[in-house]
């Protein structure tokens, strides 16, 4: 018995752990990750280099097919008299959620797969991306959006605009208040797990759980779909908000777009709301009339405007604070 007892004593400090744990690892200066380097704020160098461009080109197309295949699966519900003959509200929160996890699996490596103005925003934040690549991705990402809702207007116009044409509002029953809070937990929940998915930290803690990153980030884009489509049709992405809008072009999509667009999320959206109040593009969007007339708007904005702007952050920022504290607290 005594001899057993020895060879568990000695069997179980034969190999030491990998790494301390609890207290141990608050105290050693010992680390089995890399955290990368903060990105630079401008790298100038960057728009001399061919894999900038491509990853914009990669952001462009992923947002490209997620507007076109998630627009199509909504007007698929949507034409339909029966609900029970359809995919339903599952089906449309398993498109979103699957297309982006079929994307972000297939551009990781090449821009990181951010498919979305509020996670390359939150990212930003975080000094994982200069402010070139954040903004030139955040363009590429809107224009990706506006090109897949238009795809999907084009099969059949007389369908996608009397359907709504995959347009993000503000349910009947709920205020813009209800609107905006729920756009504003959804999408900090989307980018908690995108930077809880991706920590270094988090890959040497658990390396011993086989995880794909993008399984996470698709499966909370679906849940939050299930929780609010209800409410705004679900938005927790700027581009894809910005896109079914410019493409629909209808009032009521324009006069919630402050609430529906994830603005919490990403800063160029929080200028969004004011163009259509003032603009009114009744003849389609004209950016450049638009542009012209942003710094009156900035200035002539309502005061629930201004707390919208004061509030589009929030969710990215909070997320990396959030992760931070977390990860660093539990891993030295």
């Amino acid at each position: 018995m005594e001899g057993k007892e020895e060879d568990v004593r000695l069997g179980a400090n034969k190999y030491s752990e990998r790494q301390p744990i609890g207290t141990a690892a608050q105290g050693s200066d010992d680390k089995d990750y890399k955290e990368p380097p903060p990105a630079p704020l401008f790298e100038p160098g960057e728009l001399k280099s061919w894999s900038f461009y491509r990853a914009g080109i990669a952001e462009f197309i992923a947002t490209f097919l997620f507007l076109y295949i998630t627009i199509l699966t909504v007007m698929g519900v949507s034409k339909s008299t029966s609900k029970c003959a359809t995919v339903g509200i599952q089906g449309i929160a398993w498109s979103f959620g699957g297309m982006i996890f079929a994307l972000v699996y297939c551009t990781a490596g090449i821009s990181g797969g951010h498919i979305n103005p509020a996670v390359t925003f939150g990212l930003f934040l975080a000094r994982k991306l200069s402010l070139t690549r954040a903004l030139f991705y955040i363009v590429m990402q809107c224009l990706g959006a506006i090109c897949g809702a238009g795809v999907v207007k084009g099969f059949q116009q007389g369908l996608y605009q009397g359907n709504g044409g995959g347009a993000n509002v503000v349910a009947p029953g709920y205020t813009k208040g209800d609107g905006l809070g729920a756009e504003i937990v959804g999408t900090f929940i989307l980018v908690y797990t995108v930077f809880s998915a991706t920590d270094a930290k988090r890959n040497a803690r658990d390396s011993h759980v086989p995880i794909l990153a993008p399984l996470p980030i698709g499966f909370a884009v679906f849940l939050v779909h299930l929780a609010t489509i209800p409410i705004t049709g679900t938005g927790i992405n700027p581009a894809r908000s910005l896109g079914a809008a410019i493409i629909y072009n209808r009032e009521a999509a324009w006069n919630d777009h402050h609430d529906t667009s994830g603005s919490s999320g990403s800063a160029p959206s929080s200028a969004l709301p004011w163009l259509p109040s003032t603009t009114r593009w009744s003849s389609g969007p004209s950016p450049s009339r638009a542009g012209l007339k942003l710094l009156t708007l900035l200035q002539d904005a309502s005061p629930t405007h201004k707390l919208l702007l004061m509030g589009w952050s929030p969710s990215s920022a909070f997320s990396c604070v959030i992760v931070k504290f977390h990860f660093s607290s539990s891993l030295m």
